[in-house]
């Protein structure tokens, strides 16, 4: 068993709030931390600025491929961030928590 941390980033707070329990409800994550963020990003050829929610999807690598799956399904965004983040150490109550949670 070990870690996996999937980070995603949605249109207001609410959506991200409304995903993040959706996907803890279905135990594909087992946490989702949520953060409002200021975005700078190429657009259709532009520059876009704007306010976004970026949410950190804590899960186990064995449940990460339904939690991106879930993600993809439902995403507001034309091209959803799905992006993994590589987790080198984690502590092993809070792995075990992790895994009984997405189990």
């Amino acid at each position: 068993m070990s870690p996996a941390v999937i980070l995603s980033t949605y249109p207001s707070k609410e959506a991200a709030a409304e995903t993040a329990d959706r996907l803890v409800r279905l135990r594909v994550a087992a946490c989702a931390n949520i953060l409002e963020v200021s975005s700078v990003y190429a657009w259709q050829g532009g520059v876009e600025r704007e306010s976004e929610a970026l949410v950190i999807f804590k899960t186990t690598q064995e449940s990460k491929d339904a939690l991106k799956r879930s993600i993809e399904e439902t995403h507001p965004y034309q091209i959803p961030e799905i992006v993994e983040i590589g987790v080198s150490s984690v502590n092993l109550p809070y792995l075990e928590w992790l895994a009984d949670s997405t189990s």
